[in-house]
């Protein structure tokens, strides 16, 4: 099954975030999207998952289309994401925040029982100790990992990841590149990526689409990217290579600023 946006275009008020950008995805890859601040990563999966709608174009998934449709339809056809920032239920437990996806989704309705399937999401992020938990009370590595939990619990095809590595430290980005190749190995969803952790970005993806200023600037797989001097001049303005293979978090993700 493939996921794509076709030609889309975004403006706001005159002000035009994305212009005429195509992307796929396969179900069992894990498709990064990269760009400096503004580019327009975010509008894209807003735009996938129903948050916004386009000015122009249309998303594909399998034998379904749209120009609009409202986010819990879009999460029907299997497409499920994360947010930038943290979006849990602040007075609700780890399990409970799951269970609320769960219960919502036709997929765990039936012959699934959402609270065996958010336990079985529980036990493939690793949140077991965590299930009784109100989650304000975890830290904000657990958190993201809550969220990444609850898009699972869904049964994705398609797993929209916006910036899962933001506020985390060098070990926590592992450990979070670790458990998304696990998952996708496991579910075999297909995944599109937005982050600046151009060191997890590198070592994650099958392929990378690079964005700047709203427009499609680059796409390929990670080390054409890295050694594209168009992408290296939009986020650096010079140099040989856009990450160094094995360069540390900071080096990646100042580069992706």
């Amino acid at each position: 099954m493939l996921l794509s946006t076709e030609s889309i275009t975004k403006t706001f008020a005159g002000l035009r975030a994305l212009s005429d950008v195509s992307v796929t995805v396969e179900q069992g890859e894990i498709v990064g999207v990269i760009g400096p601040n503004g580019s327009g990563k975010t509008t894209l999966i807003n735009i996938i998952s129903g948050v916004l709608d386009p000015t122009e174009g249309r998303v594909r998934c399998g034998e379904e289309h749209w120009t609009i449709r409202a986010s819990h339809r879009v999460a029907r056809s299997g497409i499920a994401r994360t947010f930038q920032n943290v979006r849990l239920f602040s007075e609700m437990t780890v399990l409970e925040n799951i269970e609320v996806a769960a219960s919502g989704n036709p997929a765990t309705r039936g012959w699934y029982r959402p609270r065996e399937v958010s336990r079985l999401a529980l036990s493939r992020l690793q949140l077991e100790a965590h299930a009784d938990t109100v989650v304000t009370e975890l830290p904000y590595g657990i958190q993201r990992r809550v969220e990444i939990a609850r898009a699972v619990a869904t049964h994705p095809k398609f797993l929209l990841l916006d910036e899962p590595a933001a506020g985390l430290n060098e070990a926590e980005s592992d450990d979070l590149l670790a458990t998304m190749l696990r998952l996708r190995d496991e579910l075999g969803f297909g995944a599109l990526l937005v982050d600046h952790d151009l060191r997890l970005i590198m070592r994650a993806t099958d392929r990378i689409y690079v964005l700047n200023e709203g427009k499609q600037l680059a796409h390929g797989s990670p080390d054409e990217v890295r050694h594209d001097k168009k992408v290296i001049r939009a986020y650096i303005g010079g140099g040989d290579d856009l990450v160094e293979p094995g360069a540390g978090r900071d080096d990646g993700t100042e580069a992706g600023r």
